[in-house]
C-alpha cells in the first residue's frame, strides 16, 4: 500500500519538485496551495506520468478556519496521512527594521510560522492516534544564521528550527518522526517573491555561481522520508558547492 504525503505550497519550486519525485517513489499525494490552476495542472501531470493518486486542496494556510475546513474535508481514505511536508513559506522585502513594511512582516509570520502550526496541529492529531507519522519542516540556512536586511524572515526560520525541536520532544513518546531540511540558495520563485516581482533584482541573487535547484532539495526530502522506521533525520543542511554560510559565495564575476 502506498503511503500518503501531504505537501503544502505545492504549486511551484521545492513543493512541486517534491510532489513529482514522491509520486515517482510510491507515494500518493495531497497537494495544497492557493493557485487552483497550478494544482489542477500538477495533479493531471502526476497522474498521467505515474500510478500515484493525487488529491488537491485549495486554501490559504495563513487562515486557521480555512485550513481546518480543508483538512476536515478529506475523505476517509485520505485521512491517514503518513508524511506532512511543511513547505509553504516565503520571504517578502529586504530592508532594515526601521524601513520595514509591517504588512510584509505579517505575511511572513502568518505563513512561515502560524500556517505551519495550523496544519501541523490538525495532521499530527491523527498521527498521534495511530502512533506513527513523519513531519518534515522546510526551513533554511536563514534558520541557522541571521544576515543583514533579512531580520524578520530569518526570525521566522529560526522559529521553524525551534518548533521542529519542540515537535520532536512532544511526539517522542508517540513514535512520530520530526525533521528539518534547511536549504541554502535555491533557484526558485523565492527571490522573485522577496523582491515583489522585480525580475532583474531577483536574477542578481543567483548571478555568477550555480545555486541549488528545486529537484536537489526534493531529493534530500525523499532521502529523509524513506529512512527505516528506527532512523530519524533530525536536521539536515544542504548547500550549493559555491556557497558557504548565508552570505559567502564563490561568484564568477567575469
Amino acid at each position: 500500500m502506498k503511503k500518503i504525503a501531504l505537501i503544502t505550497g505545492a504549486t511551484s519550486g521545492i513543493g512541486e519538485a517534491t510532489a513529482n519525485l514522491l509520486a515517482e517513489n510510491n507515494f500518493n499525494l495531497i497537494l495544497t496551495g492557493r493557485r487552483e490552476d497550478r494544482l489542477s495542472d500538477l495533479k493531471e501531470k502526476i497522474q498521467h506520468e505515474s500510478g500515484s493518486e493525487v488529491l488537491t486542496l485549495k486554501f490559504d494556510i495563513r487562515n486557521s478556519a480555512e485550513t481546518e475546513q480543508a483538512i476536515n474535508s478529506l475523505p476517509d481514505n485520505w485521512k491517514n496521512i503518513d508524511v506532512l511536508i511543511n513547505n509553504a513559506g516565503l520571504a517578502v522585502g529586504f530592508s532594515s527594521i526601521a524601513d520595514g513594511a509591517t504588512d510584509d512582516w505579517g505575511r511572513m509570520i502568518d505563513t512561515n510560522i502560524k500556517g505551519l502550526l495550523y496544519i501541523t496541529r490538525l495532521v499530527s492529531q491523527q498521527m498521534v492516534k495511530r502512533g506513527e507519522g513523519h513531519i518534515v519542516n522546510i526551513s533554511s540556512i536563514a534558520g541557522r544564521e541571521t544576515y543583514p536586511m533579512g531580520n524578520v524572515y530569518c526570525a521566522t526560520k529560526h522559529a521553524v528550527q525551534s518548533l521542529t525541536k519542540g515537535l520532536r520532544l512532544d511526539f517522542l513518546k508517540h513514535g512520530l518522526k520530526v525533521s528539518s531540511v534547511c536549504p541554502g540558495a535555491v533557484d526558485t520563485e523565492f527571490a522573485l517573491v522577496r523582491y515583489k516581482g522585480n525580475e532583474e533584482r531577483a536574477r542578481e541573487v543567483y548571478k555568477g555561481y550555480t545555486p541549488l535547484n528545486a529537484e536537489d532539495v526534493a531529493e534530500t526530502i525523499l532521502f529523509v522520508v524513506t529512512r527505516p522506521k528506527h532512523v530519524n533525520i533530525d536536521d539536515i543542511l544542504v548547500m550549493p558547492t559555491d556557497q558557504a554560510y548565508s552570505r559567502d559565495f564563490n561568484r564568477n564575476e567575469t
